[in-house]
């Protein structure tokens, strides 16, 4: 059985190293936190350490990428997507929807209302993907920041930029 998270890479090494010599201190990456699909889709353009060791998605973004397929009719568009897919299904096992994250889910809703945005239509997936971040207590990574505004007291999101 798969984790519900993967590490992304190993954790910092240290050496011998003269005293004289002061190492430059390496910014802290975040232990774990979940990837938005925004994320997901940009992953081969996104620097690594942008992102935290361990990440999760979630079975909300897993099932924007099962729709990104017949969401083309750009046969190569869609193999594509079709790959994205599957390399996902491969390597994760999605945080669910969970009793948790619906209780969370109105507190999500709340808060959206309001800063004065709506949260119904197609921001409802981002909403729920939010939810689940915060029914786990983990830091959501999105290349879309501005669509979790309102949210920043409940969760924290952190803008992913590509390299």
């Amino acid at each position: 059985m798969r984790l519900p998270s993967t590490p992304l890479a190993s954790e910092l090494t240290s050496t011998a190293r003269s005293t004289k010599t002061p190492l430059p201190v390496p910014e802290q990456r975040v232990a774990r936190g979940i990837l938005d699909t925004s994320v997901i889709i940009d992953l081969d353009t996104i620097d690594i350490e942008a992102l935290p060791v361990e990440v999760a998605v979630t079975a909300i973004t897993m099932a924007e990428l099962a729709a990104g397929p017949h969401a083309t009719i750009d046969l190569a568009e869609r193999a594509r997507r079709q790959d994205r897919l599957q390399r996902a299904e491969a390597v994760f096992d999605p945080l669910p929807f969970d009793n948790a994250a619906a209780r969370a889910y109105g507190r999500v809703y709340a808060a959206v209302l309001a800063a004065g945005r709506k949260a119904r239509g197609a921001r409802a997936i981002d909403l729920l993907i939010a939810s689940i971040a915060c029914s786990q207590q983990l830091p959501l990574f999105t290349r879309n920041p501005t669509d979790f505004d309102g949210l920043e007291d409940l969760i924290t999101i952190a803008a992913v930029e590509q390299r």
